[in-house]
């Protein structure tokens, strides 16, 4: 299930877009604010940002460009200007979509399926990083030619840190990642992954897991340098 985040302060298209996104089966979290738009994307993870660009606290555009310091993914803005000017400047900063109001929500609905069929496409393809392979097609991680005897676990953690490297990931957000029920496990269950995905890393090439760096007090990162 896809995860959306609105950034929106108007409860009304708020409320909407919440409803007509949840009836296409997307997982939706609502930020009233920048910032607590940005407090909800370091406690987990999102498949897009649908981002307003006229908040009370600060611009749309001010939080996509801190958003874009961190993470990878797609954006849309919401915006009742539609200056080129804008426009223009939305997507330079890293937007992906411009959406002026008012709209329809099944259209902004239609956008979001369109760029997370294209996103998914992109991640579909192979990875390739310092001698690690991961295909999403086959389900395979290789290390220097050998394919690496993965868990289900292990094989998307591993698809986390190699597709957004120098991303650091909370254990809450490898949970949301990795398991079907976060839920139901501790955070002490990735570690103990990590620790296992480590191992089998040293088994096909020593040094390799120390690509995966651990960073005290915040989580766990993909640092392909450290090899």
């Amino acid at each position: 299930m896809p995860r959306i985040l609105l950034v929106e302060d108007e409860p009304a298209i708020a409320d909407t877009l919440v409803y007509v996104l949840e009836s296409e089966c997307h997982q939706v979290s609502h930020a009233l604010t920048g910032g607590d738009g940005l407090g909800l994307l370091e406690k987990s993870s999102y498949d897009l940002v649908i981002l307003d660009v006229g908040l009370p606290d600060m611009t749309g555009f001010d939080v996509c460009r801190k958003i874009r310091e961190k993470y990878q993914l797609p954006i849309i803005f919401l915006t009742a200007r539609d200056g080129e000017l804008d426009r223009v400047l939305g997507l330079e900063i890293g937007g992906d979509d411009y959406v002026t109001k008012p709209f329809s929500p099944r259209e902004v609905a239609a956008r979001v399926r369109a760029i997370l069929r294209r996103t998914s496409a992109v991640q579909a393809q192979p990875v390739e990083s310092k001698g690690l392979t991961i295909d999403d097609s086959t389900k395979r991680v290789v290390c220097d030619g050998k394919s690496l005897d993965l868990t289900a676990h292990e094989f998307k953690l591993a698809a986390v840190f190699l597709k957004y490297p120098g991303q650091v990931f909370s254990r809450d957000q490898l949970l949301d990642h990795a398991w079907d029920d976060p839920g139901a496990v501790t955070d002490r269950t990735v570690d103990a992954h990590v620790k296992s995905l480590r191992a089998k890393l040293r088994a096909a090439r020593p040094g390799a897991e120390e690509m995966i760096t651990t960073r005290r007090g915040l989580g766990y990162a993909y640092s392909p340098e450290n090899d």
